[in-house]
């Protein structure tokens, strides 16, 4: 199995263009597909540089409804009008950030971040509505059932109902396992039901723990992080150590969090960057 990350938050190999967003190309026996597709057209530009050919690509997974992960969708389908686009039914809902902003009008306070409504158009689209499996090698699922509180930066993701900036209930994320031999990589993209929820979720389905996953952990911030901030990041970090599983993050988690969790989880977690190559095996990440 390849894994490459084709953008990301952070500069990495061969020149590839660094943006707030996530995308990750993948070689299976049986496919090549995209996990995302970050936020621009530049994902493209940076498969390009890596010399990988997305007309090849037979396979999209959308993890959820947010412009950071779908902007270059629409790039990508002009290119390759053939492959699946899989995505949840509710991704295509209107999904907010609150900037927490008082006292201005809800159209300055709520800031857009769903999808470029035109992607629910495309005639490659798959609606999904909770679990699908594609094949053997390729599995979707959504968390049914919480164990613990979703990350605190998701206190402020809102999705706008009947006139209304309510909580985001996250039904619009979804997970990939890949199935290679016997070992298991599990993708998210943003992990905004929590990864320990999407661990638990995983176990409940499998009764094991994935080899590999490969996901942001939505942690960042662009303030101090509090006491209690800081002690979840830990007490996440101390936790993912209860799973016979190696991660791989960036992207979301942000550096001074990830740096944080490094120094608790050591060899078991990785930043991947820009352009970076994730080379799985059971146990170990390369």
């Amino acid at each position: 199995m390849r894994i490459v990350n084709l953008i990301e938050n952070t500069e990495g190999a061969a020149g590839c263009a660094a943006a707030h967003g996530l995308s990750f190309y993948i070689e299976t026996a049986c496919h090549k597909l995209l996990m995302d597709l970050g936020p621009s057209d530049e994902t493209l530009k940076n498969a390009e540089k890596l010399g990988i050919d997305l007309t090849g690509v037979d396979t999209v997974v959308l993890s959820h409804g947010h412009y950071d992960h779908s902007g270059g969708i629409p790039a990508f389908a002009a290119l390759n009008p053939r492959a699946a686009i899989y995505l949840q039914r509710a991704a295509t809902g209107d999904y907010y950030s609150d900037t927490g902003a008082a006292d201005v009008p809800d159209d300055e306070r709520y800031r857009y971040i769903g999808i470029d409504k035109a992607i629910a158009a495309l005639p490659q689209v798959v609606f999904l509505d909770g679990d699908y499996r594609i094949d053997d090698e390729l599995f979707l699922f959504t968390v049914r059932n919480r164990v613990r509180d979703v990350p605190f930066t998701n206190r402020r993701m809102r999705e706008r109902v009947a006139g209304r900036y309510v909580q985001d209930d996250f039904r619009h994320e979804q997970c990939l396992v890949i199935a290679e031999g016997d070992r298991r990589v599990l993708l998210s993209g943003c992990a905004h039901n929590g990864m320990l929820n999407i661990l638990a979720e995983y176990r409940r389905r499998f009764d094991a723990d994935p080899d590999t996953a490969i996901s942001g952990f939505h942690l960042m911030k662009k303030t101090e992080y509090t006491d209690g901030e800081l002690a979840e990041i830990d007490e996440t970090a101390e936790a993912l150590l209860g799973f016979h599983t190696c991660f791989c993050t960036g992207h979301c988690t942000g550096v001074p969090a990830y740096e944080r969790m490094k120094a608790i989880m050591g060899d078991r977690l990785r930043y991947v960057h820009s352009g970076d190559t994730v080379e799985t095996e059971r146990g170990t990440l390369k």
